[in-house]
């Protein structure tokens, strides 16, 4: 059953939601398609979906997401997803004043929340695909239509003509339900571009918006020349819903005898396949708009945020206090990296993993919305890659080193860009044995470390940070051992980590005493081994 609201619960539910994260269920593959379609050869990066899925991006972007429009939906989404080669992506005024001006504030997000149907998400396809085309014979629909209206005009003055009006009503009517498949396809996305026009023509009244696109009012003029012929389909999409059935059958019988929506879309589209720019630039306007008070209601949820400093030409990355936004209750650590790169220590589940994500995942907010989650942040502009999330590809028979291997030789290709990469790495070649991974480890640690590219690589090889510590700086993580349990503190640490615990994590859950003592003998084996093969040496 439908709830229907007053403006005031409206507005009251908008204010109250301000600052807190939504609890909508997210479509993505809608969400997604004007950031698919859209051209990004300008941008310094677009994520891929491997680093997406390394980053849980589809659960930041659910987090980052506070916008009242699915085309606002849409263009944060592409804003989030791509890295842009230039500062002044995000207008910090208008920011700073939806978070200062409640009432401006609600007054835009009522208009946006207009936009809140399923069927807006399909705005971007009337500029972004191509148009369905008319076949060679389309011509033949106005000689039909206009011999219906001769018919019927002749009709009182010669009775013969039912005959001729029969024939085309029957012709007419294949033709018509041939359509149907062609009208549907538009039947959401067109009487909703209708509904944004209105809607960036109300938000273009106000002053303050018009910074966003002072031109936009040239936009919305060409479009209103075609407003008439859209409303057509406003009307149909509402016959499918609220009109009685006698009306609709009635309705549904004049459009047969005068092929109306077949000349009506063929009509429309070619209009709107000549207005794409204009259709973009009011789709980009309302967008960034909603995006904006989204980034603003972010900024307003968080515990503390910070605006990053970009240092340019330098191979340098500090954070202070900073944490990870999807992390309830995130331990908040600090950095400073100054010409090196960086290897984390530590045993399983003590942190480091999660630390490398805080990183990636406040590098990209930082550089898309001017957001970073912590009190302090500084880095250069720079790509974000990573190797975290790798597993086998059985269907094409592909085992877990050989996916790792195409992942990382596509991070070396990276490095003859110009531009600095951001490479984050978790547990290097563990599909492999330990010399062979150690070795191509520190190969491929150090050349990824060249130029002005920063990586951060967790590993539980000691070795590599003997082997790395003139390139790398190191860190990091421990538990905190008691008789009965293991706990984690998360606090970043510097140095390599210098004690072992695997083994009394093991007596601590009660393995066989048989196998703690076994398995303690053979670790000590282990360690005269090495000692003696470094003497050697």
């Amino acid at each position: 059953m439908m709830i229907f609201k007053s403006k005031k619960q409206v507005g009251q539910q908008l204010l109250q939601s301000f600052g807190k994260q939504k609890e909508d269920a997210f479509k993505f593959n809608l969400i997604e398609q004007y950031h698919r379609g859209r051209d990004n050869s300008d941008a310094l990066q677009v994520l891929s979906d491997k680093t997406c899925n390394d980053l849980d991006f589809h659960e930041l972007f659910a987090f980052v997401d506070r916008t009242h429009s699915r085309v606002g939906q849409q263009y944060l989404y592409q804003k989030l997803r791509t890295i842009p080669k230039s500062p002044g992506g995000t207008n910090e005024e208008l920011i700073a004043y939806f978070l200062t001006a409640p009432e401006f504030r609600l007054s835009v997000q009522e208009k946006l929340e207009s936009l809140k149907s399923d069927d807006a998400y399909h705005i971007a396809t009337l500029f972004q695909d191509e148009h369905i085309k008319p076949p060679k014979w389309f011509f033949m629909t106005k000689i039909l239509s206009f011999t219906s209206l001769l018919s019927l005009l002749l009709l009182p003055v010669n009775a013969q003509m039912v005959f001729v009006l029969f024939g085309v009503f029957l012709v007419n009517t294949i033709i018509h339900f041939w359509n149907k498949r062609n009208l549907y396809q538009y039947l959401g996305a067109i009487p909703q571009l209708l509904r944004l026009t209105k809607v960036a023509r109300e938000l273009f009244t106000k002053n303050q918006l018009k910074v966003l696109n002072p031109d936009l009012g040239k936009s919305l003029d060409i479009m209103t020349s075609i407003k008439n012929r859209m409303s057509f389909f406003r009307l149909e999409s509402k016959m499918d819903n609220d009109l009685a059935a006698l009306v609709w059958g009635f309705l549904e019988l004049f459009k047969i005898i005068f092929l109306l929506e077949p000349l009506f879309l063929f009509g429309v589209l070619r209009q709107l396949d000549a207005k794409r720019k204009e259709i973009e630039a009011i789709y980009t306007f309302v967008g960034e708009t909603d995006a904006l008070i989204s980034i603003a209601s972010l900024r307003a949820g968080a515990s503390h945020y910070c605006k990053p400093e970009i240092v340019e030409n330098e191979k340098k990355l500090s954070a202070s206090a900073v944490y990870h936004p999807l992390i309830s209750n995130c331990i908040e650590n600090s950095i400073t990296i100054n010409e090196k790169s960086i290897l984390l220590t530590g045993s399983n589940m003590s942190g480091k993993t999660s630390f490398i994500r805080t990183i990636g995942v406040n590098v990209i907010t930082g550089l898309a919305l001017n957001t970073c989650f912590g009190d302090q942040f500084a880095m250069p502009r720079m790509s974000v890659f990573s190797a975290i999330r790798i597993s086998d590809d059985l269907m094409n028979d592909k085992s877990y080193y050989f996916e790792e291997v195409l992942t990382i030789k596509e991070m070396l290709e990276k490095c003859e860009n110009d531009s600095p990469n951001l490479f984050l790495l978790d547990e290097l070649f563990k599909g492999t044995n330990t010399i062979e991974r150690i070795s191509a480890g520190k190969a491929v640690l150090s050349s990824l470390a060249h130029d002005k590219n920063i990586v951060f690589v967790s590993t539980h090889d000691i070795e590599l940070a003997d082997l790395l510590k003139e390139e790398y700086d190191l860190y990091h993580f421990c538990e905190i051992l008691s008789d009965k349990t293991v706990d984690f503190d998360y606090k970043l640490k510097e140095g390599k980590l210098k004690t072992r615990n695997a083994i009394r994590i093991l007596q601590i859950n009660n393995y066989p005493e048989q196998i703690i003592e076994e398995a303690i003998e053979i670790s000590k084996e282990l360690d005269r081994i090495t000692v003696a093969n470094k003497d050697y040496v």
